[in-house]
């Protein structure tokens, strides 16, 4: 499959061959779904913790007699049933991952790539560089392009310029191709990749 290139002025300056293996997958919702799952496990902290009985400072003195009060007996006031006491059964510090093979992970890249270039909102862009880091210039060429919400995707090293200008720009966001994930791609309504971009994405996921 074919795709026109395009430069920051909106101008077509060639075409591309796509690859079928990498761009004319079918949608599969069940994978993008699996793969979205497995990213937002992955980034959690996992850090929350309650203290146990052991933990809670204070005295650990018998509250009052065993016997005669006509009270329920207690052990301690540090236990859960006062205030300020332990927790019981709450959360532990752990870890939230969880485990996806690296197949279904290469398939759902692909998948997604594959997505945006049916629903036509895969742009292919010839490079993603610029002469100054000033963010006007760059909204304006954005402007001309229809860019709003979109996620650029170029090769290893990426323009600096480009990417100080394009930081402060809301909905746009930059990635280098090894930093390409299922989450970004999808929360972005157009993706945009360069032709260097392109062809490291092929070599990489055929």
């Amino acid at each position: 499959m074919k795709l026109d290139i395009l430069n920051l002025d909106a101008e077509t300056v060639g075409q591309i061959e796509l690859s079928e293996d990498v761009f004319g997958l079918p949608t599969r919702a069940d994978i993008l779904a699996r793969m979205v799952n497995w990213q937002l496990n992955k980034r959690r902290q996992g850090t929350h913790a309650t203290k146990i009985i052991s933990q809670i400072a204070g005295t650990t003195k018998k509250p009052y007699k065993q016997k005669g009060t006509g009270r329920a007996r207690q052990g301690s006031l540090r236990s859960p049933q006062f205030r300020g006491g332990a927790v019981i059964f709450g959360p532990t510090p752990r870890s939230h991952a969880t485990d996806l093979p690296k197949k279904v992970r290469k398939l759902a890249l692909k998948t997604a790539l594959s997505s945006k270039r049916e629903e036509g909102k895969l742009v292919i862009l010839d490079v993603a560089k610029t002469d100054t880091h000033k963010t006007k210039a760059l909204v304006a060429r954005f402007a001309k392009l229809g860019f709003q919400n979109v996620l650029f995707i170029d090769g290893s090293n990426l323009d600096e310029n480009f990417v100080r200008a394009a930081r402060n720009i809301p909905k746009i966001d930059v990635l280098p191709e090894h930093g390409a994930n299922v989450y970004d791609i999808l929360r972005h309504d157009t993706l945009v990749l360069t032709r260097n971009a392109v062809e490291q994405l092929e070599a990489r996921l055929k």
